[in-house]
C-alpha cells in the first residue's frame, strides 16, 4: 500500500520519516552484522582470527626499495677560499659565497677543489 502523502499532515509525514530512519538504521545494523559474519568466515578459512587481521601493524616504510640502490650525496668540485669546510658539487642553488667570489672577479676554475 502506497501512502499518499499529498493528503498527509506535517505531523504524519515526520513521523512517517521517523519510522523510515529507524527501518534504516535496524536494516544498516543487520548489513553490518552480516558483512562481520561475512569477513569473519573468509579470515578463518585462511587461518586467522579477525582481531588479527585488523590489530596486525602495517609494515613501516624505511629505507629504499628493494634493488634500488640510495641516493649518494654529491661530489664536492669546489670550495670556498676562505673556508675549506663550505663546498659546493656545483648542481643546484649557487651559494653566497660562490657568487660573491664572481663578483670579485675569481673564474669557477680558481675555486675548484
Amino acid at each position: 500500500m502506497k501512502p499518499d502523502l499529498k493528503s498527509m499532515t506535517r505531523k504524519q509525514l515526520e513521523k512517517l520519516r521517523a519510522d523510515i530512519e529507524k527501518a534504516l538504521a535496524k536494516l544498516e545494523k543487520q548489513d553490518i552484522k552480516a558483512a562481520l559474519a561475512a569477513a569473519e568466515k573468509a579470515v578463518k578459512a585462511h587461518g586467522f582470527s579477525l582481531a588479527e587481521i585488523m590489530g596486525a601493524p602495517q609494515p613501516a616504510k624505511r629505507g629504499p626499495k628493494p634493488g634500488k640502490k640510495p641516493k649518494q650525496p654529491g661530489v664536492p668540485k669546489y670550495a670556498d677560499p676562505a673556508d675549506k669546510t663550505k663546498t659546493w658539487t656545483g648542481k643546484g642553488r649557487r651559494p653566497d659565497w660562490f657568487i660573491a667570489a664572481m663578483e670579485a672577479g675569481k673564474s669557477p676554475d680558481d675555486l675548484a677543489i
